[in-house]
């Protein structure tokens, strides 16, 4: 069973937080806790918050065991950057590029577990497709009062068919006003 949890515009650059990312990769999840804890990097807090939610995931709507959990992959890719500038001399900017990231985490069981999860025990039925003769055809289309009604009546007043091509014709001719 995996369970996943994400953090989306941290505002660090992903070439630091990579660092962190790959320290606890691999990992059982309460060693990377504790590795995450004594990391002395800026990012090992992010990181440290987005484990602890993908743990409390995996005990809230999966009924998994922490003990039982390790870091199956993690991910740190690049989100957008904010672009400043900063004074230089003669009057002249230069370009800072306030870099973000994203991260995903995936966490796995070391031993699986037995239980099915919501979505296997969701099958969803097809519907039974089945032969049917004429007469119930014709009555599954007077079913429609839209076509009973046509049936019944012909509309008094209304233009035949014929005088409308002359309008497609126009809108779609090459000189059209």
């Amino acid at each position: 069973m995996e369970v996943t949890a994400r953090v989306q515009y941290l505002r660090q650059s992903p070439r630091k937080v990579r660092l962190v990312a790959n320290a606890i990769r691999g990992r059982s999840a309460g060693e990377a806790l504790t590795q995450l804890r004594f990391l002395p990097k800026r990012a090992a807090l992010p990181v440290e918050k987005l484990l602890k939610s993908a743990i409390a995931n995996a005990k809230h709507n999966f009924q998994l065991d922490e003990k039982n959990l390790r870091v199956k992959t993690i991910l740190v890719d690049a989100g957008p950057s904010l672009k400043r500038f900063r004074a230089r001399a003669f009057g002249r900017a230069a370009p800072l590029h306030k870099r973000t990231s994203h991260i995903s985490l995936v966490l796995d069981e070391v031993i699986p577990s037995k239980r099915k999860t919501s979505l296997d025990r969701k099958k969803v039925e097809k519907p039974e497709i089945r032969e049917i003769s004429m007469e119930e055809a014709e009555k599954i289309e007077v079913a429609d009062p839209k076509v009973e009604l046509a049936r019944r009546a012909p509309v008094v007043g209304k233009e035949p068919k014929s005088a409308k091509a002359g309008f497609v014709r126009r809108i779609f001719n090459r000189k059209a006003i």
